[in-house]
C-alpha cells in the first residue's frame, strides 16, 4: 500500500513539473503581431479622415470609393438653416491602392485648407478631387481635382508641384493617416518636359563669333614684259653634190 501511495504521489509531481514549464515556455516564445490586413487599412485611414469626411460614414465611403473606383456618396448633414445634401461622383482615376488613396486625400486636404475651406461640404471634397468651381470663403474657387491630375499619368511629386506643395510635407502629412505610396508610385507616369531641351538656347546665351576680318587685297601683279620674238634663222646654203 505504501508503494502505491509512492508511485501515484511521484507521478503527481512529474505532471505537476511538466505543466510548470509548459506555462514558463509559453511567457518566454515571442508573440508574432499578424500583418494588417486591407480591412485594418481601410478602418484605419476612415478613422484619421472623419474630421476631413465630416462623418466617419463619408470618410469610409471616401476610402471604399478611392479604393475600388466605384461611385462615392457624400453627405453634408442638415443644419439648423439648411437641410442635409447628398453628393454623389465616381472617381476620375479608377481603383488605387491604400497608399494612393491615403496620398490623394492627403493632397485633397491640404489644397482645402490653402483655400480657407476647413470644414469642406460634400461637393468641395468632390471638387478638390475631381476638379470644379465651388464657393469659399473668399469667393468662388476653381480647383484643377487631385484625381483628375493623376488620371492624366503625372506622378505624385508633379501633382504636388502643381497645386503648389512640396512633396515632402505631403508625405509627412500622409504617413500620419497611414499606408504610403511606394516610389513606383510617386514617379508613376513622370516624363521629361521635351519641350524644355528644345529652349535650351534661351537658357544659355550662345556668345557671338566675332566676325572675320577682311583679308587684305592681293596686290596686282606687273605685267609681264612680252618675250622678244626670236629672229629668223637664214636659209642654209645648199650642199653642192659630191
Amino acid at each position: 500500500m505504501k508503494n502505491r501511495v509512492h508511485v501515484l504521489t511521484a507521478l503527481s509531481f512529474a505532471i505537476g513539473l511538466s505543466m510548470s514549464s509548459a506555462w514558463a515556455m509559453a511567457d518566454t516564445v515571442p508573440v508574432t503581431q499578424a500583418a494588417p490586413t486591407s480591412g485594418q487599412e481601410s478602418v484605419k485611414l476612415a478613422n484619421s479622415y472623419t474630421d476631413f469626411a465630416g462623418s466617419n460614414g463619408n470618410a469610409q465611403a471616401l476610402v471604399n470609393g478611392l479604393r475600388s473606383g466605384s461611385t462615392i456618396v457624400l453627405v453634408t448633414p442638415a443644419t439648423a438653416t439648411t437641410p442635409a445634401v447628398q453628393t454623389s461622383f465616381t472617381p476620375s482615376t479608377g481603383h488605387l491602392g491604400y497608399g494612393n488613396v491615403n496620398i490623394a486625400l492627403s493632397l485633397a486636404q491640404a489644397e482645402l485648407t490653402a483655400a480657407g475651406i476647413t470644414q469642406p461640404t460634400a461637393a468641395q471634397i468632390e471638387a478638390a478631387l475631381n476638379g470644379g468651381a465651388v464657393a469659399g470663403p473668399k469667393g468662388p474657387v476653381q480647383f484643377t481635382g487631385v484625381l483628375a491630375l493623376r488620371a492624366e499619368g503625372q506622378g505624385w511629386g508633379n501633382i504636388a508641384k502643381t497645386l503648389g506643395f512640396k512633396l515632402g510635407d505631403i508625405m509627412s502629412a500622409t504617413k500620419a493617416h497611414g499606408p504610403v505610396p511606394d516610389s513606383a508610385d510617386i514617379a508613376h507616369g513622370e516624363k521629361v518636359d521635351k519641350a524644355s531641351h528644345a529652349d535650351k538656347a534661351d537658357k544659355v546665351a550662345k556668345v557671338d563669333r566675332p566676325d572675320k576680318a577682311d583679308r587684305p587685297d592681293k596686290p596686282d601683279h606687273p605685267d609681264k614684259p612680252e618675250k622678244p620674238e626670236k629672229p629668223e634663222r637664214p636659209d642654209k646654203p645648199e650642199r653642192g653634190g659630191r
